[in-house]
C-alpha cells in the first residue's frame, strides 16, 4: 500500500519525503488505507533503488537539505499495475479480532464482557465523528469513488454497530 500512495502522490507532483508524510497524514491514510505513516520512506528507498522514482533535484532549506522526488514513467507504469493489483485483489470483509473475542467471550463474565462491547461500541461513536469531520472537511475537493469510500466506510461502521448492539442484547 504504501508504495502506491507514494507513487500516486509523486505522480500528482514532486514532493520530498516529508511532504509525502503530510500530505498522507492530511488525508487520514492511516485510518483508510491502514498504511503506518513511517513506513513511506522505505517505500521511497525501495521505489527509488527499483527504478520507479528518482531524485529530481535538492532542495535547501536553512542548513539542511531535502530530496525532491520524481515519479519516472517506469513508475507510471508500475503505479497503474498497484492500482490494478488493488482493485483486484479479494477482500477481507470480516471483523476477525472481534470474531476472535466472541469466540472466546464466555471466559469474561458478564460484566467484563458487557464492559468491553460498551467500549466497543464508543469506539464506534467515535470512529464515525471522526469520519463525518473529515467528510465534512474534504467534500468539495471529492472524487465520486473517494465519496465512494466515505459512504463505505459508514456502511461499515452502521453494520458493525448493528453487530455490536445485538451481541449485548444476546447478554
Amino acid at each position: 500500500m504504501a508504495k502506491l500512495l507514494v507513487l500516486a502522490l509523486l505522480g500528482i507532483q514532486p514532493m520530498s519525503g516529508y511532504d509525502i508524510k503530510e500530505t498522507l497524514k492530511s488525508m487520514d491514510a492511516e485510518r483508510w488505507s491502514g498504511l503506518l505513516i513511517g513506513s513511506i520512506y522505505n517505500a521511497l528507498n525501495k521505489l527509488e533503488k527499483e527504478g520507479y522514482i528518482e531524485v529530481s533535484h535538492i532542495e535547501q532549506t536553512g542548513h539542511r537539505q531535502k530530496a525532491i522526488y520524481a515519479i519516472t514513467n517506469r513508475g507510471k507504469e508500475y503505479e497503474k499495475q498497484l492500482i490494478k493489483e488493488a482493485l483486484e485483489k479479494p477482500l477481507n470483509p470480516y471483523p476477525t479480532q472481534l470474531y476472535s473475542g466472541f469466540s472466546f467471550m464466555e471466559k469474561l463474565d458478564r460484566d467484563e464482557a458487557l464492559a468491553a462491547l460498551r467500549k466497543q461500541q464508543k469506539n464506534l461513536e467515535e470512529e464515525h465523528e471522526i469520519v463525518s469531520y473529515g467528510l465534512k472537511v474534504k467534500k468539495e475537493n471529492l472524487s465520486s469513488f473517494a465519496l465512494l469510500v466515505f459512504e463505505h466506510m459508514f456502511e461499515t461502521i452502521k453494520l458493525q454497530q448493528k453487530y455490536i448492539n445485538k451481541a449485548i442484547k444476546l447478554l
